[in-house]
């Protein structure tokens, strides 16, 4: 079938002719409406007229075929394209027409046979329903009280982080000749590893120095050379798993004859100046200070995690209004998914299990609404106070985004360009961010000076 042209906008301006009765309950609204056949037949005139002078079909002159023609061979899809346009102006028009603000997107039923509307033998019917944001004012932000628990960085942490960095950095001397590996020590050693007495491909390497007890050959085979020394030579037995990525060794038994040449002792670095211009810095002083500032950091986050959650207990006692079913229902379903997820895992907590199901989806209908009301609060705050966020910020959060794959960076990015509701979720949570800092700025905050592992130990609670 010849393709015919697409019309580049709807020729009818505006919906000139529907009905519809609303029907409220609570915050949720139904609404029945009805485009007559009659208006769609307007429409479907219109946009034949449209197209047909661009159309150029074979016995006819270009731009002359003839409408009745354009309706034989494109009707039923051109009725199609006029109907879905109607269904989009018309619930438009009748959310516009009732001064409503929607939480979700509404649900669309159809009431009429459709064959019977493409055919213009029936008028357009259906109904929706639509959730409504709630009419609320924000409590009196100044008047609320929160406690922030604050830390600084002691010696004790600083010498402790630094012995860390000392030990991510250590390196290996050689033991004396006659010295047995032990767990932790390097060995190094050539190995050619066979199956069925047959040699595979990728199974063999030279002067491999290999940290026993690191986990980063299959199981089974380092634990193998514990003992060893400077001269041996040992078969070693190991069974790959079946989980394997090379799939034709996956389960299958293999025996590496592995030669060991050196064994190596860890040796931590003396922290001084050495060993930061090592690390290309230029002092220890410096290298003191990176530290302590990564260290404070981490602090000053935990900080405020524990105010912004001290704040939002008190958003929470301080609002009670009605909620919209739907945005409460799809919070749940998300939650209830994640919660099922970490049962079937195993990871759920030994409370939750012992619980009858009833009890645990009362418990987590109470968090869904919980949320949906903070979620509802923190949005009309930032609206009055019209907090808003730079293009440059979703781009950075973008860029952070796509970082965490490796590799794929692009395709996160054009997949989050290419999904409106990928990029909204992006951006809802710089949005709470700035609303909180906002709000920290303007309640009443006490600081609270408590040790290092009180305030991490509650972060983790």
């Amino acid at each position: 079938m010849p393709e015919r042209p697409v019309a580049k906008a709807d020729p009818a301006q505006g919906m000139t002719d529907m009905e519809c009765t609303e029907t409220t309950d609570g915050l949720s609204r139904m609404y029945k409406v009805k485009v007559p056949a009659s208006e769609l037949k307007t429409r479907f005139d219109a946009k034949i007229e449209e197209i047909r002078p661009q159309m150029r079909l074979k016995g006819f002159r270009p731009g002359k075929v003839p409408a009745a023609h354009v309706k034989k061979m494109f009707g039923k899809s051109i009725m199609g394209e006029v109907v879905e346009a109607a269904m989009k102006e018309s619930s438009e028009k009748a959310i516009a027409d009732a001064d409503i603000r929607p939480a979700s997107q509404p649900d669309m039923h159809m009431e009429s046979d459709m064959e019977a509307v493409l055919d213009g033998k029936e008028d357009l019917a259906y109904h929706m329903h639509v959730d409504v944001m709630p009419d609320f004012e924000p409590a009196d932000t100044s008047k609320i009280k929160i406690t922030r628990p604050v830390s600084e960085v002691d010696d004790a942490a600083l010498d402790e982080a630094l012995g860390r960095v000392a030990e991510n950095n250590q390196k290996f001397e050689a033991r004396g000749k006659t010295a047995k590996a032990r767990d932790g020590d390097a060995v190094l050693i050539d190995f050619v590893g066979k199956v069925d007495g047959e040699a595979f491909e990728g199974g063999a390497a030279e002067g491999h120095s290999l940290v026993l007890g690191s986990g980063s050959f299959i199981p089974g085979f380092e634990e193998q050379l514990v003992g060893t020394k400077a001269g041996d030579k040992k078969d070693v037995e190991v069974t790959f798993p079946e989980q394997y990525q090379a799939e034709h060794l996956a389960g299958k038994a293999a025996v590496f004859e592995v030669t060991v040449h050196e064994v190596r002792a860890p040796k931590t670095p003396e922290i001084d100046e050495e060993f930061a211009k090592g690390l290309g810095i230029d002092s220890l002083e410096e290298l003191k200070k990176l530290v302590s500032d990564q260290l404070q950091a981490e602090l000053d986050n935990a900080s405020r995690a524990k105010a912004k959650r001290a704040l939002l207990d008190e958003l929470d006692k301080a609002h009670d209004f009605e909620l919209p079913p739907k945005m409460v229902d799809m919070e749940f379903d998300q939650i209830w998914q994640q919660l099922q997820s970490e049962m079937d895992a195993g990871r759920a907590s030994d409370e939750d299990k012992d619980k009858p199901e009833e009890k645990l989806k009362e418990e987590y209908r109470a968090i869904a609404e919980r949320r949906v009301r903070l979620g509802l609060v923190l949005a009309e705050i930032g609206r009055l106070q019209d907090i808003k966020i730079s293009e440059q910020e979703v781009q950075q959060a973008l860029i952070r985004e796509a970082q965490r794959y490796p590799g794929q960076e692009r395709q996160v990015i054009e997949f989050f360009q290419q999904n409106p509701n990928a990029m909204a979720q992006l951006r809802a949570p710089i949005y709470e961010d700035k609303v909180v800092d906002y709000l920290l700025e303007n309640v009443k905050v006490s600081d609270k000076k408590v040790s290092r592992e009180d305030l991490l130990k509650e972060d983790e609670e």
